[in-house]
């Protein structure tokens, strides 16, 4: 099909970064509310859904999604004043609902359910928490994916909403006191008129609210004025003493913990941990003695015990040592410690008990990952969800004392599992490092270098990417595909060495590691660069950005999705400034350098023979703002030396992926797989 793109007009902008002008033609695309913007919207979507229109396989496509995305899902359980509550899709429900259940083998009764708040279903319930009696469940709504919520409070005998509503809210989960008359929880102050997706997230507080109450007067528990980055996660000990405030600032991998006694009326907070040295998260507290999992000291993380009584450095105990593999969380439940670990970018799971000896593992199915685990030290059960790349997330019940797991929840998908089989890589970057790589595919799969291939990647922030269960990934293994996860640096899965090694001015090793992996699978003949696509998200998004303007000539297809495009404007816009720690800022005279030789949207160069390019974003994304996608797929358009297309399919009433309905969540993976088997000449059965 021809295509021929809307005009996007350009305009005399150019900025002055330390002696360097670079020309920002686009701009007038960040005002995202104007009448001009809204048009270019439509008038991109028109020309990229006319296109997809013409792809033979996209209604076969849709159809096969729809049948496997079609099964019962569970979250969770969650055990509060003798109650389980959880989660559960019937399928294809928009979004899914809470139900609650006196006994696991009870009749469950529907609690929440937020299909019914809207009529497109784009209003998601983003987090849930009942109070410690389970007679009040506080919840947060957020509208067409935007990062706001809106918190509730639901009376959970009768069902009845509750007066309490809380705005501003971003960034912050909610904690109940025992009692049961109210929570903390943390906000932002309202942003001007038409800036609540783009205006800067600064100066959150820290507030308790007392049900039935109005929000105007929640107590204020405790604010920075002269720290407008930190932000506060406010969480009560499970003995209700003590409310323990983690104090983050921006996306850096280390934080402050104070606390305050609740027993005083008027306490104030304790710096207990000061400093920004490391990353410390609270596990629980034996009266006055808090456990914390900690990197201070050792990079893969450990268990430590420090005693408020006697905090300095020298008297904290080390409860679980430091080990091979990377400590990913700890709880702990039914007095001993479960501990979660990553072992090559895969899940496993240790017990100890409280004073820190090993007592069994707990088995798993296969390579996967793990979640869950979540409860108190007096508990004797406890939950997780397994999943891998063809096992979707089951729920198992854990029994503490014998180390029994029995299931709780068993999803049937119809698909055949046993047609398909996972396999661990290791390959070597460009400067000698080891890196893991899952490949999934049919049994058997020849390799001749014919396979059209998904490569997909991180790489940042500390955030692991381990195996797990994708309905899409399956549609595109049924139709002859392989899948492909690269384990980068930037990511968590070897701690925090791994990580840092991925960022700031080390952030091109992301790159190499991702062209390293894309090499490799086609000198292996897993695949050929005609049959190579390459696919990320988010930070994911800003490396497909950077794979395809590096290297263009290496892939056949790129979906960069909600990606980080414009590395010299990003800290700019709602929750940007907080990514500074890990990329680093165009204010400095040195990083600009860094973020200039690698910023998607300032390498694309006219005549260039780029891949296909199908651009993704949600014109509601107040996260990584949709300027980003815009500003990239109208360069990328005017730069594209070859007969391939640049589109962008811009997802109305859609922001940055969390909470978006079942119905959506089909339709842009049937427009990504169309478009993959269009660009990879795959042939669908």
């Amino acid at each position: 099909m021809q295509l021929t793109y809307p005009t996007t007009k350009k305009v005399e902008q150019t900025d002055h970064y330390h002696g360097t002008k670079i020309a920002d033609p686009y701009r007038w695309l960040e005002d995202l509310d104007s009448d001009e913007t809204r048009q270019w919207v439509e008038a991109q979507n028109k020309v990229t859904f006319a296109w997809l229109a013409h792809v033979p396989a996209r209604d076969q496509i849709h159809r096969r999604l729809t049948e496997l995305w079609n099964y019962e899902r569970y979250g969770l359980p969650h055990k509060k004043g003798g109650r389980y509550f959880y989660t559960r899709n019937d399928g294809l429900q928009n979004q899914n609902a809470v139900y609650v259940v006196d006994r696991l083998d009870g009749q469950p009764r529907l609690l929440l359910d937020p299909n019914t708040l809207s009529a497109d279903g784009t209003i998601a319930l983003t987090n849930w928490v009942a109070s410690e009696d389970g007679k009040l469940l506080a919840y947060g709504l957020a509208g067409a994916g935007s990062d706001w919520q809106e918190w509730h409070v639901l009376d959970v005998d009768s069902g009845q909403k509750r007066s309490d509503q809380l705005k501003w809210i971003k960034f912050s989960r909610v904690s109940w006191t025992p009692d049961g008359k109210g929570f903390f929880y943390s906000r932002y102050d309202e942003p001007p008129p038409r800036e609540e997706y783009t205006k800067a997230n600064y100066y959150q507080k820290l507030f308790y609210h007392r049900i039935g109450e109005s929000q105007e007067k929640d107590t204020l528990i405790y604010k920075r004025d002269d720290e407008k980055e930190w932000g506060f996660d406010g969480e009560v000990t499970d003995d209700g003493r003590y409310l323990i405030i983690s104090v983050w600032r921006g996306t850096e991998q280390k934080n402050q913990v104070f606390y305050r006694d609740l027993q005083q009326r008027d306490g104030t907070a304790v710096e207990l941990l000061s400093g920004f040295d490391a990353e410390y998260e609270f596990i629980d507290n034996d009266g006055p003695v808090f456990w914390f999992v900690t990197d201070q000291n050792a990079p893969l993380r450990r268990v430590i015990a420090i005693d408020t009584r006697k905090p300095n450095r020298g008297d904290w105990k080390e409860l679980v040592a430091e080990s091979k593999d990377t400590l990913e969380a700890a709880g702990a439940i039914g007095e001993h410690f479960i501990v979660r670990y990553l072992k090559d970018a895969c899940s496993a799971v240790r017990i100890f008990d409280l004073q820190g000896k090993h007592v069994r593992d707990v088995s798993l199915p296969d390579l996967g990952s793990v979640s869950g685990f979540a409860g108190r030290r007096d508990d004797s059960e406890t939950f997780y969800g397994f999943t891998s790349y063809t096992i979707p997330g089951t729920i198992y019940r854990y029994d503490v004392k014998t180390g029994q797991s029995t299931v709780f929840r068993e999803p049937k998908v119809a698909f055949d599992a046993k047609q398909f089989e996972s396999q661990q890589v290791f390959y070597t970057s460009k400067d000698g490092t080891r890196v893991p790589m899952m490949i999934v595919g049919k049994k058997g799969f020849k390799q001749e270098g014919t396979n059209p291939t998904i490569l997909y990647g991180y790489g940042g922030f500390n955030i692991s990417q381990t195996p797990g269960f994708n309905v899409s990934t399956i549609a595109w293994l049924e139709m002859g595909g392989v899948y492909a996860v690269a384990n980068m640096r930037g990511g968590g899965e070897y701690g925090r060495e791994w990580h840092e090694a991925g960022m700031l001015n080390r952030k091109q090793n992301v790159f190499d590691d991702f062209l390293a992996a894309a090499e490799w699978l086609i000198a292996n003949k897993y695949t050929s660069s005609d049959k190579l696509a390459i696919r990320g998200g988010s930070n994911g998004g800003l490396l497909v950005g950077a794979a395809m303007t590096q290297r263009p000539e290496l892939f056949a297809a790129a979906v960069p999705a909600v990606g980080v495009m414009d590395m010299l404007r990003f800290h700019k816009f709602t929750i940007g400034w907080a990514w500074v720690s890990e990329y680093g800022s165009s204010d400095d005279a040195e990083q600009f350098k860094t973020l200039l030789r690698y910023s998607p949207l300032h390498n694309l160069k006219p005549g260039t023979q780029y891949p296909a390019t199908l651009i993704t974003t949600g014109d509601h994304d107040d996260r990584v703002v949709p300027a980003h996608s815009f500003k990239f797929a109208a360069t990328l358009q005017a730069a594209q030396g070859a007969a391939k297309p640049a589109l962008i399919r811009i997802e109305t009433r859609g922001g940055h992926g969390a909470g978006t309905p079942t119905t959506k969540l089909i339709d842009a993976a049937t427009d990504v797989l169309a478009f993959l088997c269009a660009m990879l000449h795959v042939k669908t059965p």
